[in-house]
């Protein structure tokens, strides 16, 4: 074949590191001559031998900076429309490579080839794409010089197929350069690495590899040269969809006016994305759909605070780092189209899951300047919660209409790539005098700030920090809603820096943050950072807060080693400080841990780590009460997982809590995963969690001790477990077909004993209800009605507290995937939906789990047919 006469443009250097003045390595790309190239993954044509081959790889383990186990020659053509690489693996026994098929983006434990480009020039930032022998794809961004930064949402259209021969294994790869970002220049200087993973003999080959000891990526890649007259692409492209779906429930109530047994719909809408220029890129969306979504895990969440879940929508994922900033936590795609905040009460109620979003729109990108930039704008609709009560109908308004607008700017500078960026968010919501909504929901907020790191001696130091504020604008319901919310708790009795004020109709707050870290070095790293979010801090209309009125330290110190050695291959140990304050000055936390993680000879991995933390005051435990003495803790936990280049990988860990009021909390899991075949893989994640809570808080009551503020602070102790599985599994009929099926049983449950009222502030002891004094007393119900002299106290089960509980959960999704045409998708779904709630006082067990598959719910199945129309 072409190969066969090898041309290589820098022989003499091993890496790049070993090149004298700063040079670098290069590779040639050379033009097509006539007629374009077949793809077939045969490297036959003539095309090929007029290529220049590269050959010169290097191990980065199992041995790093060693010659390859087997070679690996890699050529680059391009014609006007697409760049072609060509790639010749190799093997010494051909008959042992692992053809393991599976869907795009999941290429599984297989042999691949991965060409990685920084189009920009600008040796930070890069792109790769990855092609198995089984010809399954993948891609992602790097969005920072780092190896293992990868943003997955980046979704070109590419193609490339691979053949498989008595020497091996070929493939061709065609990237077409409108899926790509460049600069528009007559001749292109391209950043490019090239690395073979070889699962099987758990080898990771490199064109430039970046020292294990050491740090970046895009900063150490050779050059491609010798791409001229070619112009980057308007790329306008359309992705206009349609999708129905029906949707078959269980037990459906006859005098539900708004149920029935089956339903059906259809909808449709597009996406559309269109260069600006050569580097910007406008991404909008008409009526998207998410409907091959798959579902959140599910949760019985007893905490004050709320659960943040990960973006899966596409639409929001694509891009999101160049939105999302290196500052405070701003924007969090998921509150556009979030549940409605509104509440809706009846015999029958139809409430909307979800915000309906009308349109959106973002421009993103990165200027041949350094500069970045992302910009979204996003609509939601008014939703109507259907309500009938005694036969008669309503609609009650749940969410208004609501705008968000987001805006990110970045300027790299300097030799290592310094960055200095801008954050801003808006939210507008349509509320008008009268509107319910009002007394719920902020009318205006916005959120933002600066940021900057600055980076040393090529990122081996980061200095860096930011300050940002919020400001928030409503009714006095609403800003009082804000001022009493988990976050801060402005109502505490003893908190003397903060009061609330229910008539204001504002309120604002700041952030700022100081940092610095050694991120590469031989054997010592460290970092330190410092915190402070001010008590009027509020970012959860756009963005995501849990509490503020902190002032958080932490310090980082480890020694690793990264060479190989007679018992170990690599280890690391660390030494892990944290100290926390409120604004008024209680110390809220004071913890330290002893972490190590060591991968031996067979490259399974083990890690443990032990931490202890003293007493403190604890703002929140009370919500809105006063401090709680939190006990001393003892945490310890650890894991064990297996060979990451195995068809079969699993881990096991294991994690513990204990404090002095009798709290604790042991979860142990694991997950497994393998090939049954070479179409079929398999995954399982057991989980077990069994704990108590000493102190689960219950209520809030007035007639309390002088030395409680006057409050009665109920707790009770919660004994509860949980037990989930997730199951997974993919058939890969071939790199364009595949089945995939999802699957999470789940049971959690608690059960409530020991009642009592705190004694004093900043103190945990109890006095126990049905003592001192006092009755107690709980029907078949779970209610509990209490009595302290002429004081009757009353806690209703479901109301103050859930009562002794078992939730059951089933939830379930199979896809068909075919992408029947560059770009262009078709979908058949089936999603399950179970639960159920009730009274239990038994604690879980593995066996629920198939009670969980018997609870009433809904079955959806849908079709959605998706068709890529670029437009030249």
């Amino acid at each position: 074949m072409a190969a066969a006469a090898v041309l290589l443009t820098v022989a003499p250097y091993a890496n790049a590191q070993d090149l004298p003045n700063g040079q670098r390595k290069r590779a040639q790309a050379v033009r097509i001559q006539g007629r374009s190239l077949h793809l077939d993954g045969r490297l036959d044509e003539s095309a090929w031998q007029s290529a220049h081959w590269i050959d010169d790889f290097l191990q980065k383990d199992p041995k790093e900076g060693a010659p390859c186990g087997e070679r690996t020659e890699v050529g680059i053509l391009y014609d006007s429309d697409a760049l072609w690489i060509g790639a010749r693996m190799s093997s010494n026994n051909p008959n042992d490579i692992r053809l393991l098929m599976s869907r795009h983006d999941k290429p599984g434990n297989t042999e691949r080839i991965i060409v990685s480009l920084d189009t920009y020039g600008d040796r930070r930032t890069a792109y790769s794409f990855s092609v198995s022998v089984a010809g399954v794809r993948s891609e992602y961004y790097h969005p920072v010089d780092d190896e293992y930064t990868r943003d997955h949402t980046y979704n070109p259209v590419w193609d490339a197929h691979t053949a498989i021969d008595s020497a091996g294994w070929t493939t061709e790869i065609r990237i077409p350069f409108s899926q790509l970002r460049f600069n528009d220049a007559p001749s292109q200087r391209w950043g490019l690495n090239l690395n073979r993973w070889v699962p099987a003999r758990n080898e990771d080959d490199f064109w430039i590899y970046t020292p294990k000891n050491g740090t970046g990526w895009a900063s150490h890649f050779g050059d491609l040269e010798g791409i001229e007259g070619i112009k980057p692409s308007r790329r306008l492209e359309l992705l206009p969809y349609v999708a129905s779906d029906g949707n078959f429930r269980d037990n459906v109530d006859p005098a539900d006016p708004f149920r029935d047994s089956a339903e059906f719909s259809g909808r449709a809408g597009s996406d559309l994305k269109m260069g600006l220029g050569p580097n910007l890129t406008l991404d909008g969306t008409v009526n998207p759909d998410f409907g091959q979504v798959e579902a959140d895990p599910a949760e019985v969440n007893l905490t004050a605070f709320e659960t943040f879940f990960d973006e899966r929508r596409p639409f929001f994922t694509e891009g999101s780092q160049l939105l999302n900033g290196n500052g405070a936590n701003y924007f969090y795609s998921r509150r556009i189209g979030a549940a409605p905040p509104g509440v809706a009460n009846g015999d029958f109620v139809d409430f909307p899951r979800t915000s309906t979003i009308l349109g959106a729109a973002k421009v993103t990108g990165r200027l041949a300047n350094g500069a970045s930039l992302g910009v979204l704008s996003a609509l939601t609709d008014r939703e109507f919660a259907k309500v009938s009560t005694g036969g008669v109908h309503d609609r009650i308004k749940v969410a208004p209409r609501t705008g968000y607008g987001v805006l990110r700017a970045q300027q790299e500078f300097g030799a290592s790539k310094s960055t200095v960026g801008l954050s801003w968010t808006g939210v507008s919501r349509d509320l008008r005098a009268g509107d319910a909504l009002a007394d719920r929901v902020t009318r205006h907020a916005y959120s933002g700030g600066g940021d900057w790191l600055l980076r040393f001696k090529g990122g081996e130091y980061e200095f860096g920090g930011y300050a940002g504020f919020s400001w928030v604008e409503g009714s006095p319901a609403a800003i009082a809603r804000v001022q009493t919310a988990s976050a801060r708790y402005f109502q505490r009795p003893d908190a003397g820096h903060v009061k609330f004020d229910p008539t204001r109709t504002s309120l604002g707050g700041w952030t700022a943050n100081i940092r610095g870290a050694r991120r590469s070095g031989t054997h010592w790293l460290w970092s330190g950072s410092t915190v402070f979010e001010s008590p009027g801090l509020e970012l959860n209309d756009a963005g995501r807060l849990s509490s503020a009125d902190d002032i958080d330290q932490s310090f980082n110190l480890r020694y690793r080693n990264t060479k190989p050695g007679r018992m170990t291959r690599d280890y690391e140990f660390g030494l892990v400080a944290q100290n926390d304050f409120n604004f008024g000055g209680a110390r809220k936390r004071t913890y330290g841990e002893f972490d190590a993680d060591v991968t031996w000879p067979n490259f399974v991995h083990t890690s443990a780590y032990a931490g202890y933390s003293i007493r403190a005051l604890n703002d929140d435990q009370t919500r809105g009460g006063p401090l709680f003495l939190y006990p001393r803790i003892l945490n310890l936990g650890g894991s064990v997982n297996g060979n990451f280049a195995s068809t079969r990988q699993w881990n096991v860990y294991t994690n513990g809590a204990h404090n002095e009021i009798g709290s604790y909390d042991w979860q142990i899991g694991a997950s497994l995963s393998g090939r049954l075949g070479d179409r079929w893989e398999l995954s399982v994640a057991p989980f077990y969690d069994h704990g108590a809570t000493g102190r689960q808080f219950i209520a809030r009551r007035d007639n309390g001790p002088a030395a409680a503020f006057g409050q009665r602070i109920i707790f009770a102790r919660l004994d509860r477990s949980t037990v989930s599985a997730q199951v997974r599994a993919t058939y890969g009929f071939n790199q364009d077909l595949t089945l995939e099926a999802y699957a999470e049983p789940f049971v959690a449950t608690g059960r409530f004993a020991r009642f009592g009222e705190l004694r004093a502030a900043r103190t945990n002891a109890l006095r126990y209800y049905g003592t001192d004094g006092t009755t107690f007393d709980r029907d078949a119900d779970g209610n509990i009605t209490i009595t302290d002299g002429a004081d009757t106290i009353f806690l209703a089960s479901g109301g103050d507290y859930l009562g002794d509980f078992r939730s059951l959960s089933f939830r379930s999704n199979m896809v068909l995937r075919w992408e029947w045409r560059a770009g262009s998708t078709f979908f058949l779904i089936w999603q399950n939906d179970r639960s159920q709630f009730g009274q239990s006082r038994r604690l879980a067990r593995a066996g629920d789990l198939w009670d969980a598959l018997s609870a009433s719910g809904d079955d959806v199945l849908a079709a959605k047919l998706t068709y890529w129309l670029p437009v030249d």
